[in-house]
C-alpha cells in the first residue's frame, strides 16, 4: 500500500483549519458570554435598587413592613407564572446543561434563555437567596450553541463548544478563572477533560476578561501564603464536626420543610400548589429580611464581608443570620425562585466558619474568624454540590493561603464521607428526596 502524500497534506491541513476554527470559536464564545454575563449581573442589581429604592441592605428598613413583603411575594409569582409558561425556565441550570452536554438532549432556546434571566434576576433582586451560576451557564452554553452553527463545525463539536460555553459563563460569574474552570470540569465537561481542557480554558480565560472590568471576585486579603500555622490545623479537627452538624441541620430542615409544604399542601391544595409556595415564599422572605438584610439576597456581600473582616462579630449575630439564611435558601427552593446555590451555600459555610472562630475566641483561644469563614464558604459548598476539587481550587485561588487550603481538603473528604452515610446528595442540589418513601398520616 503507497501513502499519497497531497492526500496526508490536505487531512492535516484540513485537521488544522479545524483546531483553528474551534479555538476562535471558543474564544469568541467566552468574550460574549463574558459581556452577557455582566449584563445579567447589571440587571439584577438594577432591579434590586429599582425594588428597594436603593441598596437593600442599607434601605430595607427604612421600608414599610406591606412593601417588603408585597415585593417578594409578587415578584415570586411572576417568577412562578413564567415558570408556568415554560417550564424550561426553571430546569435549565448548571446540572441541566451537563445532562445536556451528557446526553444529547435537546438545547434550550432563546426564548427560554431571556425567561430564565428575567425569572432569574427578579428572584436575586427581589432578595430570594439563590445564586446566578445557573442562569451564567445557560448563557454561554446558548452563545456557544450558536456560535456551532454560525462558523458551521461538525455536529461531533456540538457538545465540546457547548461545555465551553458553559464554562465560559461560570468563569465570567465567579470572576474567578481557574475556579471556573475547575468547576467546570467537575460539574459539567468531565467527558471532555483530555481531548477539549485548552478549549474550556480559552473560553473560560477570556469571559474572566471581560467581566474582571465589571464584577467584582472574592477577595481575602489576610493571606499568609505558603506559611502553616499548626494551629488552624490543629483546630480543624474541632471544625469539622461542628460544621458538619449545620450541614446535617441545613439538609434536616429542608426535608422537613419540603415535607410539610410539599407533600401535606399537595393534597388540599393540588394544582394551586404552586402558587400557595410562592406566598409563603414571598412572606417569608420579606420576614426575613426585615429582620436582617443580610440573610437574603445572593450572598456575595456576606462572603465578602466574613473573609475580609479584621473586627469580631458577635456570635449570637452570627448564629441570627446563619439561621435566618439557612431558612431562606430553603424556602427560596421551594418557591420556585430561579437560580443556583454556589453562592448562597458559600454564604451559609461563611457564616458557619466565622461562628466556630468566635466560639473559639470566647474560651480566650486567639482565632481569627475570617480564617474559618473561608474554610466554612469552600467546604459548606464543596460537600452539598458533591465539588470536593472545586472547593480546594477555590479556596487556593481566593486566599493563596496554605492554612485555608489543607484545611478545606481535609474537611471536605471527611465530612464528605460522613454525610453519604445519612444523606442522599444528588449532584448539584442540595438532597435527593424519593417522594415515594413519605407516608401521609
Amino acid at each position: 500500500m503507497t501513502l499519497n502524500p497531497v492526500k496526508i497534506l490536505k487531512q492535516s491541513l484540513t485537521k488544522l483549519s479545524l483546531i483553528r476554527d474551534f479555538l476562535l470559536a471558543s474564544l469568541l464564545t467566552g468574550f460574549i458570554s463574558g459581556f452577557l454575563v455582566v449584563v445579567y449581573d447589571i440587571l439584577t442589581k438594577l432591579i434590586s435598587k429599582f425594588l428597594y429604592r436603593g441598596d437593600p441592605l442599607e434601605t430595607i428598613h427604612n421600608l414599610p413592613l406591606w412593601y417588603l413583603v408585597l415585593i417578594p411575594t409578587l415578584s415570586i409569582l411572576i417568577v412562578n407564572f413564567i415558570v408556568s409558561v415554560d417550564k424550561s425556565v426553571k430546569e435549565y441550570g448548571v446540572s441541566e446543561i451537563a445532562e445536556i452536554v451528557e446526553k444529547d438532549k435537546e438545547m434550550i432556546t432563546i426564548k427560554n434563555l431571556l425567561l430564565k434571566i428575567i425569572a432569574s434576576a427578579l428572584s436575586i433582586g427581589s432578595g430570594f437567596a439563590v445564586g446566578n451560576e445557573g442562569p451564567s451557564a445557560a448563557i454561554g452554553a446558548m452563545i456557544a450553541y450558536k456560535i456551532h452553527k454560525l462558523f458551521k463545525l461538525p455536529n461531533q463539536l456540538i457538545k465540546p463548544i457547548i461545555s465551553v460555553g458553559a464554562s465560559s459563563g461560570i468563569a465570567a460569574i465567579f470572576v474567578s478563572p481557574i475556579t471556573g474552570i475547575a468547576f467546570a470540569l467537575e460539574s459539567i465537561a468531565y467527558n471532555f477533560v483530555k481531548t477539549y481542557l485548552k478549549f474550556i480554558i480559552v473560553g473560560s480565560l477570556a469571559a474572566f476578561t471581560v467581566s474582571v472590568l465589571y464584577l467584582k471576585p472574592f477577595h481575602f486579603i489576610f493571606s499568609a501564603g505558603r506559611e502553616i500555622d499548626l494551629k488552624y490545623i490543629y483546630y480543624t479537627m474541632l471544625f469539622i464536626p461542628f460544621i458538619t452538624f449545620f450541614i446535617y441541620f441545613y439538609l434536616i430542615l429542608q426535608d422537613k420543610i419540603l415535607y410539610l409544604l410539599n407533600l401535606k399542601l399537595f393534597n388540599k391544595f393540588g394544582i394551586i400548589k404552586d402558587l400557595i409556595f410562592a406566598i409563603i415564599g414571598g412572606v417569608t422572605i420579606a420576614l426575613i429580611i426585615y429582620i436582617n438584610p443580610y440573610a437574603g439576597f445572593t450572598g456575595h456581600n456576606i462572603v465578602t464581608y466574613l473573609i475580609n473582616n479584621a473586627y469580631h462579630i458577635p456570635f449570637i449575630l452570627i448564629i441570627e443570620i446563619l439561621l435566618l439564611r439557612i431558612i431562606a435558601t430553603a424556602f427560596s427552593i421551594y418557591s420556585n425562585a430561579i437560580g443556583g446555590m454556589f453562592v448562597p451555600l458559600m454564604s451559609i459555610g461563611a457564616l458557619v466558619g466565622y461562628g466556630f472562630a468566635e466560639l473559639l475566641n470566647l474560651a480566650h483561644l486567639n482565632i481569627e474568624p475570617f480564617y474559618f469563614a473561608a474554610i466554612g464558604a469552600a467546604v459548606f459548598m464543596g460537600v452539598l454540590m458533591k465539588l470536593p476539587f472545586t472547593s480546594i481550587v477555590l479556596a487556593l485561588e481566593v486566599t493563596n493561603d496554605y492554612n485555608v487550603v489543607i484545611a478545606t481538603g481535609m474537611s471536605v473528604a471527611i465530612i464528605s464521607y460522613l454525610t453519604r452515610l445519612n444523606f442522599n446528595l444528588k449532584k448539584f442540589n442540595t438532597i435527593d428526596i424519593n417522594f415515594t418513601n413519605f407516608k401521609l398520616h
